[in-house]
């Protein structure tokens, strides 16, 4: 069984390597970022919450990412393991995460904050469906409509130059005491997440041992994850 966080600015491409490496080996993919979006648009009261912080420009409040991903993983249907995207965000998070699970590594993406810019302020949101699109690498087939459902693409309400200057200075308060107690525990692989997507899952496969191998899962009755967001969420580039 293999546990994994994995950490990175906003834009790094945390769901997107973290969605290869699941689906590889068989892991449960638990995306905090997806879950409060799926909130979001079915309105609940989670929902209207983060849509407040968010819009803010800063980071949902420690109590409740942490409440979110303990019911997460209470559900107990990583039978072969998980990894978790977007947790922990400080460093009373790692504690409990810590006390709570051994886990085998943490991936860090690194990135520097130019090119966050570049790349967030570049992403687009179908306003019907919810595929992602970037304008930078997986542009539309027609300007400003979703190639799925023909929607209407959006910027979120996040990705505003103002509120991801928050957001990174949040980021770097927060998650730089986070990586600094990893590191002490000697959990942290350091990959370099300017490459294009391929070449940076080689690489977090490469420092993680598994060497670009397939996990086989047994041929049946395995549980399956239930989604954590709705289905047209988990694509690329959501984090």
């Amino acid at each position: 069984m293999r546990k994994y966080v994995i950490m990175g600015v906003p834009g790094s491409g945390k769901s997107t390597q973290a969605d290869m490496l699941a689906r590889d080996f068989d892991l449960v993919q638990i995306s905090v970022g997806d879950i409060f979006r799926w909130h979001v648009k079915q309105h609940t009261k989670i929902g209207a919450q983060v849509r407040r912080v968010m819009a803010a420009g800063q980071l949902v409040g420690d109590d409740l990412v942490e409440r979110i991903v303990r019911d997460r993983l209470e559900q107990h249907d990583w039978n072969y393991g998980f990894i978790v995207d977007g947790f922990p965000r400080s460093r009373r998070q790692a504690e409990f995460f810590l006390e709570s699970y051994d886990i085998d590594g943490v991936i860090h993406l690194d990135l520097p904050d130019s090119e966050v810019r570049r790349r967030v302020l570049s992403r687009r949101l179908c306003s019907v469906c919810g595929m992602d699109y970037n304008l930078i690498e997986d542009r539309p087939k027609r300007a400003g409509r979703c190639d799925v459902c023909s929607g209407e693409l959006v910027t979120r309400e996040d990705d505003t130059p103002e509120a991801l200057a928050a957001r990174l200075r949040d980021y770097h308060d927060k998650a730089d005491p986070v990586l600094e107690l990893f590191r002490r525990k000697e959990y942290v692989f350091v990959v370099d997440a300017r490459s294009a997507p391929e070449a940076v899952q080689r690489e977090i496969r490469e420092r993680l041992g598994l060497d670009g191998r397939q996990h086989q899962p047994a041929a049946a009755g395995g549980a399956e994850a239930p989604p954590t967001t709705g289905p047209a969420e988990r694509v690329a580039g959501s984090d």
